[in-house]
């Protein structure tokens, strides 16, 4: 299962660097530094502007963390913001079409993954009936 889930990242990012062939793809280093240059050429047309993210979980906030380092951007957040904000300053149109759409798409198989994992080992090691609570009318509580 984990190595499905590598498959995908790979292929994400591949399809973010615009890879076109499988010899590109496998090519990790020079997909990452076409997106760079691309963040740079955007740069110095495009002033950066500072974006605020909220992201709901520790999960999706490592991730898009991991991200941005991994563009050579510098996530921060302002003294007493929340840690689950996260600040950049990057050309706008840079994240709308490659940092958010594959944060997006990363995040959902993360997710996709570790809920699975999750089920898998609740219904093996805790319990096997894993389905949702019932639910009741409020005036059936307490009567019998």
């Amino acid at each position: 299962m984990e190595a499905r889930l590598r498959e995908k990242l790979r292929k994400i990012e591949a399809l973010y660097a615009g890879a076109g062939t499988p010899g590109e793809r496998d090519a990790a280093e020079a997909a990452l530094s076409r997106l760079r240059a691309r963040l740079k050429a955007e740069a110095e047309l495009e002033a950066p502007v500072e974006m605020k993210f909220s992201l709901g979980d520790e999960w999706s906030r490592r991730l898009f963390l991991a991200l941005c380092r991994r563009y050579g951007l510098e996530p921060y957040r302002y003294r007493r913001q929340r840690l689950t904000t996260v600040m950049l300053r990057l050309p706008a149109s840079f994240c709308d079409q490659v940092l958010w759409p594959e944060f997006c798409e990363l995040d959902g198989e993360l997710r996709s993954y570790l809920d699975a994992v999750t089920s898998k080992l609740i219904s093996e090691d805790v319990f096997a009936d894993t389905s949702e609570a019932s639910e009741l009318d409020r005036v059936q509580i307490g009567r019998e």
